[in-house]
């Protein structure tokens, strides 16, 4: 399963293999963007980004500037460095070297050679590259550590990272190298090899300004999504964009490698594809519901309340909402003693029954994972770091378990999410618990299979998930000569991540599309919300029938589910959902 977010595009192809008109192509996952609350631009002025800035840079190409008043802070911390670099006693990352050698004293004459060693060593990756969104992710919160001040960087080598940001100069890092300790070394140190104009890179179409990224507050167009470009030499991308290869100063190095910014990026872009995909996840589930004649009454507001988790009392909402005033629900239900509708179902299967309860938790989990990010994205990470007072010490934030914890207990969830997903998908096919339901939703049972090898599809993505929830945090290789003896593997935990959403996505548009053909099958109408959707993936995909070419009509719906337009169009009957 490779990730969505940098995968080939193939043109749009109907049920049969042919094309669709123009008006039924399936938007591109990212057009997310033009209904979101993603900014245009992002000024860095040492306050802590947001993650919709995050990902506007990242997987948009929103320019990014640097406010005047973040520069002449920049200024005021490096002339802490400067005076160090002049002093006879030796300081750490300034006159020292590093690691398990950071006990030799380097003279002046050797420090510019320290530090371009300190890189050129460092950018050791192996394995392939990156993806786009992820390494411009890491570049803009590398910048954002320098703007605050606290490494001690100069102003140009801020600049220089802005300037390569909105020139859309996207080195190349690899998928093996990082530890996640001290940060995400390996993959930070390729990032700082290309702004020094050696490696290569790819040069992505943005469509935004190659300005010098340096603003007095004002604000700029927005961008648009990246496209990853040929690979060029570091040297050449940078003079066409007219941007001096920097020439590293005492501490710089380190500088640029310190920090858990690959990790903490990959968290951001999952957090924000995670809210969407919970939301869709209620939608299904609603579908799933109503199409195999379940009952609404366990999603009541006062029996939910009884156990008052937030993410659970969210997602009952939700189904509550997209559920009211089902005829097909209601064509199921009889008057009690007291001559209200009640469903006839006692009770139903646990994937159905008890939906709000797990998706529930998957949103309580995601909201401690935001808090975390939101903290990550709040700090100066570097080593040695110039505090506020003009003291330049030595620490160890930048040990990633913080992050590396919740990236894991994401992978958890998120298999847990799909698992149910995939089960509901599999009632539909069983002619033992699909009430009335034809074998697999097949049109001639036997003669076609229907929606029996979909079925198939969900469960092996389900099986990898579950694989890759096993946690990368409780792992730890110890490198450095046993000087950085302990590890956080955040970076392996991230990666995994960004499988594991993929993955959800397209267990949830196989259940969408399984449950919208059941509903073709029914007799009684839909719900208004679940009704919209139904007729938005029809716009895509035909009806019930004979079999058709069934990998296209799944791609369809995947990208209705990364794009947003289920969701959309659940909220755009029913109003606002959680």
């Amino acid at each position: 399963m490779s990730t969505l977010h940098d995968a080939a595009t193939t043109p749009a192809a109907g049920a049969a293999g042919t094309a669709l008109p123009q008006d039924q192509q399936p938007q591109d996952q990212h057009q997310d963007r033009q209904n979101s609350d993603l900014p245009g631009h992002v000024v860095l002025d040492g306050t802590p980004l947001t993650v919709e800035q995050v990902v506007a840079v990242a997987r948009y190409g929103a320019p990014v500037e640097i406010h005047e008043s973040a520069l002449a802070r920049m200024e005021r911390t490096r002339a802490v460095i400067e005076d160090l670099a002049h002093d006879t006693v030796p300081h750490y990352g300034v006159s020292t070297g590093f690691g398990a050698l950071a006990r030799r004293h380097i003279p002046t004459e050797m420090r510019a050679q320290l530090q371009l060693s300190l890189v050129r060593s460092h950018a050791a990756g192996s394995g392939p590259h990156v993806e786009t969104e992820v390494v411009r992710a890491l570049q803009l919160l590398r910048l954002a550590t320098l703007v605050t001040g606290h490494t001690g960087a100069r102003p140009v080598t801020a600049q220089t990272y802005a300037g390569m940001l909105n020139a859309g100069i996207t080195p190349v890092v690899h998928e093996y190298g990082s530890l996640g300790c001290s940060g995400d070394l390996a993959p930070l140190a390729h990032v700082a090899l290309a702004a020094m104009g050696e490696g290569q890179v790819r040069v992505v179409r943005t469509g935004v300004s190659t300005g010098p990224g340096v603003s007095t507050g004002s604000t700029s167009g927005a961008g648009s999504t990246v496209d990853a470009g040929a690979l060029v030499d570091a040297a050449q991308a940078l003079a066409d964009a007219g941007i001096e290869p920097l020439v590293l100063a005492e501490k710089e190095g380190l500088a640029l490698i310190n920090g858990t910014d690959g990790m903490l990026g990959m968290l951001c872009l999952a957090i924000h594809d995670l809210r969407r995909l919970l939301t869709t996840a209620d939608v299904a589930a609603a579908l799933s519901v109503e199409a195999l004649l379940g009952s609404d009454a366990p999603f009541a507001e006062d029996l939910v309340g009884m156990r008052p988790h937030p993410g659970q009392a969210a997602s009952a909402a939700n189904l509550r909402r997209l559920l009211a005033g089902s005829p097909l629900m209601a064509s199921h239900r009889e008057l009690d003693d007291a001559g209200n509708p009640a469903c006839t179902r006692v009770q139903d299967a646990y994937s159905l029954r008890c939906a709000p309860q797990v998706h529930g938790a998957v949103r309580d989990t995601l909201d401690h994972a935001a808090t975390v990010a939101g903290r990550e994205l709040a700090s100066a990470i570097d080593n040695p770091v110039v505090t506020t007072d003009g003291r330049v010490e030595s620490n160890g934030n930048f040990h990633g378990a913080p992050v590396a914890y919740v990236l894991d207990f994401l992978a958890i969830a998120a298999a847990d999410l799909a698992s149910m997903s995939e089960r509901r998908t599999d009632r539909f096919l069983d002619v033992a618990r699909s009430e009335g339901l034809p074998a697999f939703l097949a049109a001639d049972p036997g003669v076609d299979s229907g929606h029996m090898i979909a079925q198939y599809t969900a469960a092996g993505i389900v099986s990898e998930m579950k694989r890759l929830a096993a946690p990368a945090s409780v792992d730890s290789i110890p490198s450095s000569a046993m000087q950085e003896d302990h590890v956080s593997m955040g970076w392996s935990g991230a990666r995994k991540l960004r499988r594991s959403v993929d993955g959800l996505g397209r267990v949830l548009a196989i259940e969408v599309l399984t449950a919208t053909r059941a509903l073709d099958l029914r007799e009684e109408a839909p719900a208004a919300g679940t009704g919209a959707v139904h007729d938005v993936v029809r716009a895509v995909v035909p009806g019930p029938g004979p079999d058709r070419y069934l990998a296209p009509e799944i791609e369809h719906v995947v990208g209705l589910v990364t794009g947003g337009q289920v969701v959309a169009a659940a909220a755009g009957a029913v109003g606002q959902l959680h």
